[in-house]
């Protein structure tokens, strides 16, 4: 592959390249450096990964979203941390993209769209985890402007966004505001050591009589969780089912192969019947992620509102599917898997960490659950 020959158009193909190339190789020692290397960052938006599905007149590419979660599940075949920076930066392009008003968007979609700066999400705080509604960061009216104080956690991206999608009470109702990172009164701290993702660089974020004009609110006062934050999530949920999608075949790739290569007790691995078994599993596993992600997809495209309940479920059984397969791998590879020197303990950690982002996967049972109650109602027999 010349990566010095111009690029063609991107696609899943393309990113299936760029990762063979550029990530799989170095993604253990980005881990271990707890960052992603600025020049990477550079090079994928170069190739346009963070303006793929931002319309050509905003600066980008207008790919569907069958084709971005194409892209997503290459790149978690190869990073989930680049899939993290990915899925903040594009909630909060989608958030603007869709509830910005047309000032809002002419300022920040094309910059956004090219790569030249990154966005974030900056939601969850300390004290309320996923309680979405609740949160305790405080817009306070001064006529033409707001001043925000506040805390966030667990920000990916915080370190490297130049612009953050801020939820915070306004007069008591949920708000989205838009901040950029060097305000005055905005502090960035990487949080270190985290299980998984380290990669992405995860931040707590201070925000001290930060003034944010009233220009840079999205949506009305009091939509910021009824609307912004629902169809921003969704979004984030679908990226994280197709790159958890793309860990299971990681996965399974490394078990298949080193299951071929290692002998014990004189026989080749993979003819062991419980190895077979699990690797049976993960391609099953595997496939099935696939296929809710492509569904879930399909509706995006189709703009059909049970899409986000298609996602729900996307985002629970991939997650899932991700850790039982990176555990089985592990199995598979045995002390060897534990140790240095070989990715299986990042997925092992990484796809843990799908299970708890978005949502956690106890939120997807309550709201796939309430679905079920419209879904699954029992039909009464007409009468004769």
């Amino acid at each position: 592959m010349n990566l010095s020959a111009p690029a063609p158009a991107l696609d899943h193909l393309r990113i299936r390249e760029l990762v063979d190339v550029l990530v799989e190789p170095c993604a253990d020692a980005w881990d271990n450096a707890g960052t992603l290397p600025a020049d990477i960052l550079r090079r994928f938006a170069d190739e346009g990964l963070f303006g793929a599905f931002v319309p050509t007149e905003f600066g980008g590419l207008g790919l569907s979203t069958a084709e971005l979660g194409k892209i997503a599940e290459e790149l978690g075949r190869g990073s989930m941390s680049l899939v993290s920076a990915l899925t903040v930066h594009s909630m909060c392009t989608a958030s603007i993209l869709r509830w910005g008003t047309d000032e809002q968007k002419a300022r920040w979609l094309p910059r956004l769209a090219k790569g030249e700066i990154l966005g974030a999400f900056a939601l969850t705080e300390p004290n309320i985890g996923s309680d979405a509604r609740n949160v305790e960061a405080a817009l306070v009216d001064q006529g033409d402007h707001y001043i925000l104080t506040g805390s966030k956690k667990w920000i990916t991206g915080g370190l490297f966004a130049s612009v953050l999608l801020v939820f915070a009470q306004a007069g008591g109702q949920p708000t989205a505001v838009l901040v950029p990172t060097d305000s005055p009164g905005v502090t960035v701290t990487p949080i270190e050591g985290m299980l998984g993702f380290r990669a992405a660089t995860a931040t707590s974020i201070r925000f001290d009589g930060v003034v944010v004009p009233k220009s840079s609110q999205i949506a009305p006062t009091g939509m910021g969780f009824s609307h912004v934050v629902n169809s921003t999530l969704d979004l984030g949920r679908f990226l994280i089912a197709c790159g958890s999608t793309g860990l299971i075949r990681a996965c399974t790739e490394a078990a298949v192969a080193y299951a071929r290569e290692r002998k014990q007790f004189g026989t080749i691995l993979f003819d062991h019947q419980l190895i077979r078994e699990m690797i049976a599993n993960m391609v099953t596993r595997y496939k099935a992620a696939r296929a809710l992600c492509e569904r879930a997809a399909q509706l995006r495209d189709a703009g059909d509102p049970g899409m986000i309940g298609e996602t729900t479920v996307a985002k629970y059984y991939a997650s899932t599917a991700a850790s039982q397969s990176a555990n089985d791998c592990l199995q598979i590879h045995g002390a060897n898997g534990a140790g240095p020197g070989m990715p299986i303990q990042r997925y092992f950690r990484d796809a843990r960490m799908t299970e708890i982002i978005e949502g956690s996967n106890q939120i997807q049972q309550l709201v796939i659950s309430q679905g079920a109650v419209f879904e699954f109602r029992k039909r009464k027999a007409k009468a004769r």
